[in-house]
């Protein structure tokens, strides 16, 4: 007897639906059919299809989105051989069967069908797909085949569940689609309704797009462009919305501050001239000058800091998860005004 195949079948009963219809070959052996049995069924008229090396479709009709999606991530985080999803394929007869645990290794669905499942309106329909990207590590030893694209990552992020399937979050599915993308148009429309759609902030794609040397690419920069302006935009509402909503003092928006007669302070998006407090949203992105951007901010606010104005750092992501936490932070600093030496005098001038 095949040591690969188990004593007493297990039932498919435990299985979902779409796990009933794609099955790998190690599972199939673990439900007591042979490789024999499964390459007859797969015989022209017959009632099964393989649709990657090693894994199979138990119908004869076109495979669905969901099944083309669960068949890519079954061919990429297949087990060892003999074993099932790390459970020993030989079982003692007459044994319960044991819950599975998931199917697909550290594994995840990637780039453009990551989007789709995010329900992203600009990424295409699923089926539309020529291809599934399939997030692996960078030490799996299989290639890209058929519909399943493979890509290697030295790190790999922690998926989310989406509809019962392993998918990368945002950022990094929007840096793998862009990585395939040569139209200009399509790589801003995605990058846009990443932010405009709050799936995450310009920061984060940004410094996904760094890793993934995309930001040398002219069409990619100019997407990034619209990109942050984008998520400013955002931002300055939601810090408007901020003041207004926690009952803050109305500040001067968006001012240069600079000594009499003297030097340039610099910008910042809102000054309680009263109080000395001035408050920059920090949307800064990591970019190739990175260090030379954080020097410029470093010194600014220092400078500041030295004349007796207290500067807060607010980020877009703190705005949008914890506007009153960040509403706290301002109140304090204007409290806290009275306590403090008098700053010195500047010039307050619009923006």
């Amino acid at each position: 007897m095949n040591h690969n195949t188990p004593l007493s079948p297990r039932p498919l009963s435990h299985l979902s639906d779409v796990q009933r219809r794609v099955l790998s070959a190690a599972q199939l052996r673990h439900h007591g059919v042979s490789a024999a049995r499964s390459a007859a069924k797969c015989r022209p008229g017959g009632p099964w299809q393989q649709l990657l090396p090693g894994v199979f479709v138990l119908h004869p009709g076109p495979p669905t989105s969901e099944e083309r999606l669960h068949a890519a991530l079954l061919y990429a985080g297949r087990p060892a051989e003999g074993t099932l999803r790390g459970v020993p394929a030989q079982s003692q007869p007459g044994a319960a069967p044991a819950p599975d645990p998931a199917p697909y290794g550290d594994t995840m669905v990637t780039g453009l069908a990551a989007l789709a499942l995010h329900r992203f309106s600009s990424a295409p329909p699923l089926l539309s797909l020529d291809q599934i990207d399939v997030l692996v590590a960078r030490t799996r030893r299989l290639r890209s085949t058929g519909f399943a694209r493979l890509i290697r990552a030295h790190a790999l992020p922690r998926a989310q569940e989406i509809t019962g399937v392993p998918v990368a979050p945002v950022p990094r599915a929007l840096a793998d689609a862009v990585a395939q993308l040569t139209d200009a148009n399509a790589v801003r429309r995605l990058l846009t309704e990443a932010v405009r759609g709050g799936h995450c902030e310009p920061a984060a794609i940004v410094k996904e797009l760094n890793q993934a040397r995309l930001l040398t690419r002219s069409h990619v920069v100019d997407a990034v462009d619209s990109l942050l302006a984008e998520g400013r935009a955002i931002a300055e509402d939601r810090l408007y919305a901020m003041v207004r909503e926690h009952g803050l003092p109305d500040p001067l928006w968006n001012v240069d501050l600079r000594l009499p007669g003297g030097p340039h302070l610099g910008g910042v998006d809102a000054y309680w001239s009263d109080q000395a407090v001035a408050l920059e949203l920090d949307t800064r992105a990591p970019r190739h000058d990175e260090d030379a951007m954080w020097s410029e901010y470093a010194r600014k606010r220092e400078h500041l800091e030295r004349l007796g104005i207290t500067v807060v750092h607010i980020t877009p992501k703190k705005l949008r998860d914890a506007a009153e936490q960040q509403a706290m932070v301002v109140r304090t600093a204007l409290m806290a005004s009275d306590d403090r030496d008098p700053a010195a005098y500047v010039v307050v001038l619009p923006r």
